[in-house]
Formats: structure tokens, sequence, C-alpha cells
């Protein structure tokens, strides 16, 4: 019979690995019904243009750690510089499927690096899949107040928000689910309400969802850019939880934004390489949308100059590889 003494338990815990004997991360799921928002069609439509998010099952630990992330992001908003057209970047994930955090963290980088919003952006995310996240959470909420610090920072008549968003859309606008305890959406109403009373008219606003053109029409401005993964009546592609990309993200911010192109030659160049994966994977047309304001050239051109010369090589698995394995 073996005899079991401390020395010999103690030399087996120190043998074992943490690492082995860590649970890997399970990112939030959804697995229950959302909550009724309203009776009907109509009803849904009017929540969402006074932007209702409804939240449950937050502890008071968490509810305050959210406010203190949330906090230091935009306690660290770097102030605008007079005479330099200042681009202020905010990549927001609104769902938790691990596909749009991840895609909302390279897309900040691609951004900060393409229009040198160093210090001047902020990433709102779920998890990446890997990890909790340290990220404030992408919601709402927590959009609206970084799109008011960013107008507080900003000088409205000279800088520029370049704001990207993903997440699942609807015919009434994009949907923020986290897990099982956060719900809402944001409409075209809703949004376009939050821009104009913040004073930012000089945007560029990329939208990856389905449905997305539904935006256009309110956010299209002489001096904006907008620009969405899908028509109005439309579904977009590729936001499967384990991807790293939608059709959209890859083909826009992974591939064509790295490059020394201006903003049109990019969406030309995106445009088309959804329409290539589309084809080869048998799917609908998504018809990808871009509205170009004839006042927006003032501030697009000066960052457009500005981009790195050297491009960067695309990262995580292409959109396209889940439909390629069927």
């Amino acid at each position: 019979m073996l005899r079991i003494t401390w020395a010999i338990v103690l030399a087996w815990l120190a043998s074992v690995s943490p690492i082995a004997c860590a649970q890997p991360y399970d990112p939030p799921r959804h697995t229950l019904p959302p909550p009724l928002i309203g009776q009907s069609d109509e009803d849904v439509v009017v929540q969402a243009n006074a932007g209702i998010t409804i939240e449950r099952d937050r502890t008071p630990q968490a509810i305050l750690a959210e406010h203190r992330r949330l906090d230091r992001a935009l306690a660290g908003l770097a102030p605008q510089r007079p005479g330099v057209i200042d681009a202020y970047v905010v990549a927001v994930g609104l769902d938790s499927d691990p596909v749009f955090g991840r895609e909302a963290r390279e897309a900040g980088r691609v951004l900060s690096r393409r229009y040198g919003a160093a210090g001047r952006t902020i990433v709102l995310a779920s998890s990446d899949g890997h990890a909790p996240s340290d990220l404030p959470r992408g919601s709402p909420e927590a959009l609206a107040a970084v799109l008011a610090r960013v107008a507080e920072v900003m000088d409205r008549k000279e800088d520029v928000l370049i704001l990207y968003v993903t997440s699942h859309g609807v015919p009434l606008g994009i949907v923020y689910n986290d897990g099982d305890q956060g719900y809402g959406a944001i409409s075209p109403v809703r949004l376009a309400d939050m821009l104009e009373s913040l004073g930012i008219a000089r945007r560029l606003v990329m939208v990856g969802a389905c449905y997305a053109g539904v935006f256009v029409p309110m956010l299209a401005s002489d001096d904006s850019v907008v620009i969405t993964a899908a028509a109005a009546d439309r579904t977009s592609f590729g936001c499967h939880a384990d991807s790293d990309w939608t059709f959209f993200g890859d083909a826009l911010i992974n591939h064509a934004l790295r490059k020394r192109q201006s903003l049109s030659d990019a969406n030309s160049e995106a445009v088309s390489l959804i329409a290539t994966w589309e084809g080869a994977s048998g799917l609908a047309p998504s018809a990808p949308q871009i509205e170009i304001g004839v006042d927006a050239k003032r501030w697009l051109a000066p960052l457009d100059a500005r981009i790195p010369a050297a491009e960067t090589a695309p990262v995580g698995r292409p959109a396209t590889t889940l439909f390629d394995a069927k």
C-alpha cells in the first residue's frame, strides 16, 4: 500500500501546472429569450428611437467595475490640437458574441493608426473569447457617454469623429445584446439624434450589421461619410460567434483600410472583396452602401494624406473560413 505523506502531496501539487488545472474561459452566451420591449413592432421601434435598454442580473460589484472601466477610458481621451484636424476613433462591439469583440478591438487599432488617433481612441467591447474583457462594455449607454466626451474635447468645427459599430442588425437598427444580461437596440433615429444634439457634424460612420443601410438616410449630410455593410433590405455575413471577422470588417478594416489609399478607393476594394466572397459562398449580395457628403472632402483629404506609407498585414482567420469548411 502506498503511504501518502505531506511530502508526496506537496511534491505532486508543485508538479501540476496552474495552467493545466485552469478551465478554459467560456465567454458570455445567449441562452435566455430577450425580455419583452413592446407589444408590437411599432412599440419596439418607438422604444429603440427612445434608446431603451434592459439590464438584469448585474451584481453591484460588476456595476461598479464597469463604471470604473468606462471612467478610465473617458479620462484618458486626449484633447484636440488647435490647427490640426484630429480624428477621434470610437470602435464598439454591441453584442457579446466574441467575433464582435475581436473585430471592434482590431478596428480600433487599424483606424487609430490610419488616422493618427493615438490617445484619441476608445474601444467598447465584450470579451474577445479568450478572457474576460478589460474594456468598457459595448452598450448604448456607454456609446452615448463616449460620444458626449468626444464632443467635449474635440473642436467640432475642425476635428472628426470616426465611428465603427459592429453587431447583429435588424430592420429597425443595430442590436445590443450582452449575454443574458443586457438587451436593447440603437435605431437610426437614435444615433442621428445623439450626433446632432452633440454637434458632431464632421463624422465618418461605419456600421457593420445586417440591414445597416437603414442608417444612411438619417446619418448622411453634406459634412459626413456613411458606410454600411448592407443595404436596408439585405443581410450581411460572417457574424458567427467563432469567427474573427465579419465579411464587412475583414474586407474594409482588415484589408482595405490598412493600405495607403483614399477612403473611396478602400471602400471600392472592400465592396469587390465582399462580392467575391459572397459569390464563392453562394450567398445573396449584401449590397454595401456608401454616402460621401459634398463638403466631407474638406476634412477627408487631409486625413487621407496622413495615412502611414507602410501597410500592415491582415490578422486573424479570414471571414470566409466557416463557409469554406462547409
